[in-house]
């Protein structure tokens, strides 16, 4: 047996094609587009490229992008009174922390200073908090990739045994909550975890978010499982997942390529999360 691949350039493709046609349907009856704020601190390359990329997509899809480059030298005080006149801005949907920051400047500081309905990345203690109460709330966009791939599956969820492998706030924990709210029987494994393998062969889904290139084997993967890779990893000059793809691909039944799975799902689901805030400020 081979697994079939759940392509994530392929959902991307189909997911962008629905928001647009909400977003300018949206635009017939208010007369307005989400709106995005992006912030960068410094001049780090990566977060350069990242952020244009954001742009290229948003406003392929019919989302306003406005981006503010603070200067390397720039304070924490300086960015939160940025964000403090944001949040009281109605135009102004979603607004973005682009990583890395300067030492001098903490995330969780200014993540937690958005308004709840203006974080669209999901990641301030509001929006976590209601997450694991199971309310509807701005879901962290990797795991909510990580979920709409698992789901573009087409198996049934419910009741279901699944592992995350890793316990991040960014992924582990989030993806953990978001498979509980489909009704899933949920393990999360990590560093400390005794026998995973064995606990990973007794589930019929895998998430792997550790950070640890083809740290799952193939042997470990319960014949007909389903396998979602998160992991991004350089090894030898290339992408590889925290998955032995070419081991795990012959037990599976579906299983997320890297690169092609996650990543280009995740890219999405911000902009997907932007269209929710746009309708949570606007009541629609």
């Amino acid at each position: 047996m081979s697994a079939q691949i759940l392509d994530g350039k392929l959902l991307a493709a189909k997911l962008k094609e629905q928001l647009t046609t909400e977003i300018h349907s949206l635009k017939d009856i208010t007369k307005e587009v989400p709106r995005i704020f992006s912030i960068i601190v410094g001049d780090d390359p990566a977060s350069l490229s990242y952020a244009a990329s954001q742009q290229k997509t948003a406003l392929a899809l019919g989302i306003h992008y406005e981006l503010q480059n603070f200067k390397s030298g720039s304070s924490q005080e300086d960015v939160l009174n940025l964000i403090e006149e944001l949040n009281s801005y109605d135009h102004v949907n979603g607004i973005i922390i682009n990583k890395p920051l300067p030492p001098n400047i903490n995330f969780n500081a200014l993540i937690n200073a958005i308004a709840p309905q203006k974080d669209i990345e999901g990641m301030n203690l509001t929006n976590f908090g209601l997450l694991l109460m199971g309310e509807d709330s701005i879901f962290p966009c990797t795991p909510a990739a990580s979920m709409e791939l698992l789901k573009s599956s087409g198996v049934a969820l419910k009741g279901k045994r699944a592992v995350v492998i890793g316990r991040s706030e960014i992924v582990g924990k989030p993806v953990g909550l978001l498979l509980l709210r489909e009704d899933m029987t949920v393990t999360v494994c990590h560093s400390k975890t005794v026998d995973i393998s064995f606990v990973v062969h007794e589930a019929d889904v895998v998430v792997a978010a550790l950070g640890r290139p083809n740290f799952v084997k193939g042997e470990w993967i319960k014949p007909g499982a389903i396998v979602i890779d998160v992991g991004i990893n350089q090894v030898d000059g290339k992408l590889v997942g925290d998955v032995d793809f070419t081991s795990a691909k012959e037990k599976a039944s579906y299983i997320t390529p890297v690169p092609g799975g996650v990543g280009p799902v995740t890219a999405v689901m911000l902009m997907k999360n932007a269209l929710k805030a746009f309708k949570l400020q606007n009541q629609l």
